[in-house]
C-alpha cells in the first residue's frame, strides 16, 4: 500500500528493524525465488525475494534491464523479469505480461482476493531509492516509464503452471553484480573491435576505389593525348 508520507509513486512494505551499522553490501547471500515462463521461447526468467527485506536487496542489486512489477496502490511481492536477448520492455508479448501480472497478484495478500487490479511495471533502473525510505520501498525516477497492465481476475491456471517451475537459491547478489559487469565489459569490448575492424576495412576498399578511379581517369587522358585534335576548321565542318 502506498504510504501517505510519500508521494503517490512510491510503493510502501512494512517497514522491520535493520541494523543500520551493517551496509546492505556487506550482508550475507539472500534466496530468491526463480521462475521459469514457458510462453516465449526461450524461456524468460522471473524472479522475486522470498520476503519483503530479501525486497530490498534485489532493489539494489537488479540489472539495469530488469523489468519490476508490483500492484498498484497495494503491498505486493516484488516481482522481476530477466529480458530476454533482443526484446524491449515496451513490446514484451501479452502472454509473458500475463505470467507476470499473475505472479504478481498471487503474491499480494490482499491482492490476490480481489478482482480488476492494476499492475505497474517499470526498467530496473528506474527504480528510485532513497534513505527516507521504508525497508522495501520504492519510488521512479521518472513514472513516464511506468506502464501498466490489468488484471480482471486470478487465472490458477498460470499460477499453478510458474509454482510448478518455482526454484528458491541462494544468490551473492554483490558477486552477480561483479559477474555480469564483466561479462558486459567484454560484450562491449567485442564489439568495439569488430566495429573498428569493420570500418578499417570499409575505409581500406573506400581508397582502393579511389585509386582505382584515379588510375582510370589517368590511363584515359594518355588515350586521348594519342588522338590528333582536331582544327578549329574541321570543329566547324562537322557541324555543317
Amino acid at each position: 500500500m502506498y504510504n501517505k508520507k510519500f508521494p503517490r509513486s512510491r510503493l510502501s512494505l512494512e517497514a522491520v528493524p535493520q541494523d543500520p551499522t551493517v551496509p546492505l553490501a556487506q550482508s550475507l547471500p539472500k534466496m530468491v525465488l526463480f521462475f521459469t515462463s514457458n510462453v516465449v521461447e526461450p524461456p524468460a526468467l522471473i524472479y522475486m525475494g522470498r520476503d519483503k527485506v530479501e525486497n530490498e536487496d534485489l532493489i539494489r542489486y537488479a540489472w539495469p534491464q530488469d523489468v519490476w512489477f508490483h500492484v498498484d496502490k497495494l503491498s505486493s511481492a516484488h516481482v522481476y523479469l530477466r529480458m530476454p536477448d533482443n526484446m524491449a520492455w515496451e513490446s514484451i508479448p501479452e502472454t509473458l505480461l500475463a505470467d507476470c501480472a499473475q505472479l504478481v497478484k498471487a503474491n499480494s495478500i490482499e491482492g490476490n482476493k480481489k478482482d480488476n487490479l492494476t499492475i505497474i511495471y517499470t526498467p530496473g533502473d528506474n527504480l528510485k531509492k532513497t534513505g527516507d525510505m521504508a525497508v522495501g520501498q520504492v519510488s521512479f525516477h521518472n513514472d513516464k516509464r511506468v506502464k501498466r497492465v490489468y488484471v480482471i481476475k486470478r487465472e490458477n491456471v498460470i499460477v499453478n503452471r510458474l509454482n510448478k517451475t518455482k526454484v528458491e537459491k541462494v544468490v551473492d547478489h554483490e558477486q552477480e553484480r561483479v559477474d555480469r559487469i564483466k561479462v558486459e565489459s567484454a560484450v562491449r569490448r567485442a564489439a568495439a573491435a569488430e566495429k573498428k575492424k569493420t570500418d578499417l576495412e570499409l575505409a581500406r576498399q573506400r581508397e582502393a576505389e579511389k585509386a582505382a578511379r584515379s588510375y582510370d581517369s589517368l590511363f584515359n587522358g594518355e588515350e586521348d593525348e594519342d588522338v590528333p585534335r582536331k582544327t578549329g576548321r574541321e570543329l566547324e565542318e562537322d557541324f555543317m
